[in-house]
């Protein structure tokens, strides 16, 4: 963490996180809200991480000076991971036992500090989430139809993808959450235990990543009205909207079990382009079948490749797509050495048609080509997404200090 010169000797009981890109009309504001709800005797560090290309730096490091409590930012040159990755270099640079992340737009009120952590403490909970969803809530801040529809279509389609770990999350899109650091400690020990490594978070949804990553030991909810923005334009795009949807494929498919599942439906989705061009290339030349079958396969890899890399392997990516993509190809072709004498004794023993006996050794093959391509392929040792954790918090050589 960036120290500061006027550091007080008592250690911070919450180390509050506040991500930032382009929020210099907003810092004073958000810094006099936080000064004034920081009731007496409760100790706060705060910590901005900034991947800002204006003077939002500049912009914290005075309002710093006139703040009772310490103020740091972390600039980083390269923003690793979006908002998600700010938060997690943020929870690496601090040591308080409560971590707290809001945004700098102040439709998180500040006067949600207290409460949070007060809730979080009568409860034993290690995870307080301010939800709009909760009774006595409010979503007016979302401006218009659209964003009010995409983020409650968002919501379901959240809550439906992990019913038991959201249980008691009524809004598991906050951006305003309080953590207890031991809850995230452990995720980062136990995905390390299982070689997958800790916390990789895509975009801007980080309470879903820490929600379903640490599994934390009670849930609790504060009900707040979202605000409007104070300056500023939203971060929302239609590229974060695809970010989300690839952070929820990864962390659904973060266990073997649930890769495979993925595995399957898109291999079964991969039939369909197979088994056309095999189709075609039976019907509209003299080809051998095994031999059309051979250049069909390369069609029905191409589609597996594609889907598989961008939904089920975002994290733990070794190399580049060209290499992954040959290693894939090589695998998913090396099949063929099995397939291709079953699909035969399966069309000239049993007499079968070229189109079911390709199914029927697709399906017996299965099993393996996962496994392959699930350890060798991509390699799930947490190498690599340890390396991208890292080098957010190794950030700090743009580290600047309030």
């Amino acid at each position: 963490m960036a120290s500061d010169s006027s550091s007080p000797t008592p250690m911070p009981a919450v180390s509050l996180i506040v991500p930032t890109f382009n929020e210099a009309a907003n810092i004073d504001e958000l810094l006099d809200g936080v000064c004034a709800a920081i009731p007496a005797g409760l100790e706060v560090e705060v910590l901005f991480v900034d991947d800002s290309t204006d003077d939002t730096p500049e912009v914290i490091e005075k309002a710093a000076a006139r703040c009772p409590m310490p103020v740091s930012v972390l600039h980083r040159e390269v923003p690793e991971g979006g908002l998600g990755g700010a938060v997690v270099a943020g929870i690496a640079r601090t040591s308080a036992p409560w971590i707290m992340v809001m945004d700098a737009d102040l439709q998180h009120p500040p006067e949600l500090l207290p409460q949070l952590i007060e809730a979080g403490e009568r409860a034993a909970a290690e995870l307080v989430v301010a939800s709009r969803y909760a009774e006595g809530g409010s979503r007016g801040g979302l401006a218009g139809g659209y964003r009010v529809a995409v983020s409650g279509a968002s919501t379901a389609l959240t809550k439906s993808l992990f019913p038991r770990l959201l249980r008691g999350v009524s809004d598991p899109m906050s951006g305003c959450f309080a953590i207890r650091r031991e809850a995230v400690d452990r995720a980062v020990q136990e995905g390390e235990t299982r070689q997958e490594g800790g916390l990789r978070p895509l975009g801007y949804k980080i309470l879903l990543e820490l929600a379903v990553r640490c599994r934390p030991r009670g849930v609790v909810e504060v009900p707040y009205e979202f605000g409007e923005r104070f300056a500023g334009e939203s971060k929302s795009t239609v590229r974060e909207g695809l970010r989300f949807l690839r952070h929820l494929a990864e962390l659904r498919t973060s266990d073997k079990r649930a890769r495979m599942v993925a595995f399957g439906l898109i291999g079964v989705s991969g039939f369909v382009p197979n088994l056309l061009a095999l189709w075609a290339l039976t019907g509209a030349t003299t080809l051998h079948y095994a031999v059309a079958e051979v250049l069909a396969n390369q069609l029905g890899v191409l589609w597996n490749f594609a889907l598989l890399d961008f939904l089920v392997y975002r994290s733990g990516k070794p190399g580049r797509g060209a290499g992954r993509l040959l290693g894939f190809a090589a695998l998913s072709n090396a099949d063929l050495l099995a397939r291709i004498p079953l699909m035969m004794l399966f069309v000239e023993q049993a007499g079968m048609g070229p189109v079911p006996a390709t199914v029927i050794s697709l399906v017996v093959v299965f099993a393996l080509r996962f496994l392959l391509v699930d350890t060798l392929i991509y390699r799930r040792k947490g190498a690599a997404a340890k390396r991208a954790a890292d080098a957010a918090v190794t950030g700090g050589q743009g580290e600047r200090a309030a």
